[in-house]
């Protein structure tokens, strides 16, 4: 094995505990084999002699509150009943229930009644199965250490109020006749780091609008102006008429006196 390089920036990424494994360099003579090393668990391989630089080990983090190291290890196939240990490189350790991102949260439904702005969301889903196939949640998995926390601003205003919740509902008090924007975002605010999860889509209510609400003063101020036109229109167009009418009255008239004259 002398020679062979090991693994570099040995990162892991995990989002609602879909946990990819990923490294550098990419392998020219020799293949990768990653071992997933727990505490009080097994060894376990993963993407045996891969010439890929990354590796989904999800299945073999079954248990979320143990911590992980990966080894990674640089290997040739034709050694691989070797007894001499391969070279390889040590990942920092990883524990998925503190260290995995929490997902966006899928918005269902809202609504706005009133002074009443209501929210119901999903939780995001884990690559982890029930006995039924069913897929868990992050709430099956987290549990009470979830919340959930609404950001909700009036539309066209940078000022957020938030509230939070254990369930999946918000219900929160706000101006009556005014539309509201809003994001949800998941909280475990056990966790020393990752406390805040992935904010969702940002969604806004339409409540009492018109037209002016919604494309601003820029309307207003061509309703104006069409407004003034109107109004001098209607009062130039009569007195333009009476002059002509008057002008054409005295032009008989002296066209009648040239014709007497005659």
């Amino acid at each position: 094995y002398e020679g062979l390089p090991t693994a570099v920036n040995i990162t892991w990424s995990s989002i609602n505990f879909k946990t990819i494994l990923q490294w550098q360099p990419k392998p020219s003579g020799y293949f990768y084999t990653v071992e997933i090393h727990g505490q009080t668990s097994d060894i376990k391989r993963k993407c045996i002699l891969t010439s890929e630089t990354e590796c989904d080990v999800t299945d073999v983090l079954r248990n979320v509150k143990e911590t992980y190291t990966a080894h990674i290890l640089s290997v040739k196939p034709v050694e691989m009943d070797n007894f001499e240990e391969p070279p390889f490189a040590v990942s920092e350790k990883f524990i998925p229930y503190s260290q995995t991102v929490i997902g966006k949260p899928e918005i269902k439904d809202y609504s706005q009644e009133g002074s009443k702005l209501n929210v119901v969301f999903k939780d995001p889903l884990t690559p982890y199965m029930f006995p039924n196939g069913s897929f868990q949640s992050i709430r099956d998995i987290f549990q009470h250490d979830l919340e959930y926390k609404l950001y909700y601003w009036k539309d066209q205003s940078s000022g957020k109020k938030d509230v939070t919740t254990k369930s999946h509902e918000f219900e929160v008090s706000v101006d009556s006749g005014k539309s509201y924007c809003f994001f949800v975002q998941g909280i475990v605010p056990s966790r020393r780091e990752n406390r805040n999860g992935q904010e969702s889509t940002a969604l806004c209510t339409s409540v009492g609008g018109n037209i002016l609400d919604e494309y601003g003063t820029e309307v207003f101020i061509i309703l104006a102006v069409i407004a003034v036109a109107v109004i001098t229109l209607a009062i130039v167009l009569p007195v333009v008429l009476c002059k002509r009418k008057k002008a054409k009255r005295a032009r008989t008239v002296r066209e009648k006196e040239l014709l007497n004259g005659v």
